[in-house]
């Protein structure tokens, strides 16, 4: 469902970085570990397509990255990607229901009510459809930002740091919450995080 064989990518100061190999199947979790500083976020970029590598390929859904750019790249990854960061980025004139909304038209899906609907219940935010972004928790934020990650039922699922911020106890419900909302969508699960707590819980490991 998706992989990966050598990536590397050229930073403008001159500096290179070459990444291992990834071939994770539908319905894994992957831990991405590494230090601060080591490349996780720049290869998860890489492996989302929002940067392009200096060598090597990415593979989502039997689709080359590479083979896809501007326009069609931007609707593939709308289709078939899911992204959660550490901050969630809403757009905060819009309510939480609209956010859901905005991602699957940006994906080029008409709006399923239902989806979002079912999805805002199964988060525990049946009650925050028509909240603003800024009028939840940090906790409610992050379960939205799941909810926006998967409305598309995307073949992949990338969480950059999702529990760096977070205590034991909110770090394994947070945790368990993404590997079930993967699994509902059959979706590759992929934790780029230097939280190594998570060692603990997720086996299939890969180290920067």
């Amino acid at each position: 469902m998706l992989s990966s064989n050598n990536l590397s990518f050229t930073y403008p100061s001159g500096e290179a970085l070459k990444f291992p190999d990834l071939d994770c199947a539908a319905g894994e979790t992957r831990l991405l570990l590494g230090k601060s500083g080591s490349g996780k976020t720049t290869m998860l970029q890489l492996l989302a397509g929002l940067r392009q590598p200096a060598s090597g390929e990415v593979i989502i859904k039997g689709q080359r990255l590479s083979q896809l750019s501007g326009t069609a790249l931007d609707h593939f990854r709308g289709q078939n990607v899911g992204m959660i960061f550490q901050t969630a980025h809403f757009l905060r004139a819009l309510t939480v229901r609209e956010n859901l909304a905005m991602a699957q038209q940006l994906a080029g899906k008409p709006t399923d009510r239902s989806r979002i609907d079912g999805l805002l219940e199964q988060l525990d935010l049946g009650g925050k459809g028509n909240a603003l972004p800024g009028q939840l928790s940090v906790g409610q934020q992050q379960r939205a930002a799941i909810a926006r990650a998967i409305v598309n039922q995307p073949a992949v699922i990338f969480a950059d740091e999702p529990t760096s911020a977070l205590d034991d106890d909110n770090t394994q419900q947070v945790i368990k919450l993404l590997q079930s909302q993967a699994a509902a969508v059959n979706a590759t699960l992929l934790i780029v995080t230097h939280d190594n707590r998570l060692t603990g819980i997720i086996p299939q490991q890969t180290h920067l």
